[in-house]
């Protein structure tokens, strides 16, 4: 019986008395369940047609107006092209505020680009970089990191606090880190989740983007087997899409003082560490910040968002981005969890692009202005 686990990520975090999201193949479900009822496991059916609710999102576009870039739609999800395109088309039209740039080449060859925005106000800027789309299924990411993109340049002239992040900071944004995997969770398996690299041995492809980075690499919460939905790599930084990013990251570790990456889903703010349970020195301001952004993200409608460490706020997992940026001198390193909690799960509507980065961009904006102000 084989099932995909949707959360946690790897069946070791499976305990007593939390729920599990799995997806089963229609015929398993006839085994499934009456298994369940015989152990008194409690179920409950979430998406009874997968197959349909995948369709409602990847289905006949064009009456949607997506190709037009002077009309782009934020409130649905786009493929890699598209993105691609939208990014030359901003890097075209707000030369004063964006520059396009690739940090390197994916698995599959694809260029990895990101936007640098902000104002050219002075030679030396602190810098922000957000990621989105580590792992290729939890499409709400690159939708947000397209959001907050639209949200600066539309609101900078207008909005004091935005124009005092462009003016007095650079953004670095990477609405697609994991490419390849991306592409293929839009063309061939929806919820694909790892990069695409092949493993000779296993005949299995790709790894996991956030389990690669070499921080207590391999270590709990990771997986050494390559066809495993959390498999490590075969040593850190083995996916070229993870290098490229990590040596930019190097490169910069002196501007750089916040890391924000985006996952989804379960509705929370993590902040380190991931591979252990132990205190940041920094914990105070890093918790302070946290605190705040999700008073902020619950000011919208009321979500209200769990926030702390990742190893105790979800599960232990080493090698992981997040865990990776701080030990290399990133003050403010962050993942979120966006929606939800596990309803839609992977497949969350449209209709929920807006309100998800609407409440998220107040908690960004919150924690980058947490930053300007300097915690001791």
């Amino acid at each position: 019986l084989q099932v995909d686990l949707w959360q946690p990520s790897s069946p070791f975090h499976i305990v007593e008395g939390a729920a599990a999201d799995v997806r089963v193949a229609q015929n398993a479900s006839r085994i499934l369940l009456p298994y369940l009822q015989q152990a008194d496991i409690p179920y409950t059916i979430l998406i009874s047609d997968l197959q349909q609710a995948i369709e409602n999102q990847t289905g006949v576009r064009s009456h949607r107006n997506r190709r037009s870039l002077s009309g782009y739609n934020y409130e649905v999800y786009h493929s890699l092209e598209e993105i691609e395109d939208w990014m030359h088309y901003l890097n075209r039209t707000y030369s004063d505020l964006v520059h396009m740039f690739s940090v390197g080449k994916s698995y599959e060859g694809r260029p990895l680009y990101v936007l640098k925005l902000g104002k050219r106000s002075r030679p030396y800027k602190k810098a922000v970089w957000i990621d989105c789309g580590i792992h290729a299924r939890e499409w709400i990411g690159p939708a947000f990191c397209q959001w907050f993109v639209k949200e600066a340049l539309q609101t900078y002239q207008t909005d004091p606090d935005m124009r005092k992040m462009l003016t007095q900071l650079y953004f670095y944004i990477m609405p697609v880190f994991n490419v390849d995997g991306y592409h293929f969770s839009w063309t061939n398996d929806r919820f694909w989740r790892k990069t695409r690299s092949k493993n000779m041995r296993f005949h299995c492809y790709g790894v996991d983007a956030n389990r690669n980075w070499k921080v207590k690499w391999c270590d709990e919460g990771a997986s050494l087997h390559p066809c495993d939905d959390t498999y490590c790599g075969p040593f850190p930084e083995s996916e070229p899409e993870v290098k490229a990013v990590a040596h930019f990251l190097r490169k910069h570790r002196k501007q750089i003082k916040a890391y924000l990456s985006f996952h989804a889903y379960a509705q929370m703010l993590l902040y380190p560490y991931s591979y252990k349970y132990a205190t940041i020195p920094n914990f105070n301001c890093v918790e302070s910040a946290a605190y705040n952004a999700v008073n902020a993200l619950q000011s919208a409608y009321g979500v209200r968002y769990r926030y702390g460490p990742a190893s105790s706020t979800l599960y232990v997992s080493s090698g992981s981005s997040m865990d990776w940026a701080y030990k290399n001198g990133i003050p403010y390193a962050f993942a979120f969890e966006l929606r939800d909690t596990g309803h839609f799960g992977f497949l969350l509507p449209e209709t929920l692009i807006k309100p998800t980065c609407t409440e998220t961009m107040l908690a960004v904006k919150n924690i980058t202005l947490h930053l300007l102000k300097k915690c001791h």
